[in-house]
């Protein structure tokens, strides 16, 4: 069964309890460096299961995300209070076909957005971080919520990650 969007969020936040969000944002591209490090693209292909996505699969979400996010970021702030649209993670893994795309690029791409991404948060004056957007599906999304999801969300990936190349 597929999460609402309040669940969705719950669980997300969950993740980060206790940390800051950009000590996270900036430690999980070398964490997942060191996990999928000497690892084979035949063993990075492989599904744990056939409904669940390979690491393949996951970096190149990332890669995706780390996009959207960067976009995200930026409309909030050139633009307090504009509307700010969802997207099917699955639909763009079926479209982009994520199986067959090359790992180590998706996952270079994800580790260059994410450091400008970290070099843009890093800039914030402390009153820029209360910009919001409207999210299509989770409403009010502060700069801050953003980077507390994108925090989340890398804890829940790598997580993932791990599990499969136990």
């Amino acid at each position: 069964m597929k999460e609402i969007p309040q669940q969705y969020i719950k669980r997300i936040r969950g993740y980060i309890a206790g940390k800051k969000p950009v000590d996270v944002l900036s430690s999980t591209p070398k964490q997942i460096a060191g996990l999928i490090k000497g690892v084979s693209k035949k063993k990075l292909r492989q599904r744990p299961t056939p409904n669940a996505w390979s690491v393949t699969e996951i970096l190149a979400h990332l890669a995706d995300t780390e996009v959207v996010q960067s976009f995200r970021l930026r409309l909030i702030l050139g633009s307090n209070k504009t509307p700010i649209q969802g997207f099917d993670q699955d639909v763009w893994a079926k479209f982009s076909d994520y199986s067959t795309h090359d790992p180590a690029l998706s996952f270079e791409a994800y580790r260059v957005n994410r450091q400008r991404n970290l070099r843009l948060l890093s800039s914030l004056r402390p009153s820029m971080w209360s910009r919001y957007g409207i999210h299509s599906e989770r409403g009010k999304e502060t700069i801050r919520r953003v980077t507390e999801m994108m925090a989340g969300h890398d804890i829940n990936h790598a997580s993932q990650i791990r599990r499969i190349l136990k």
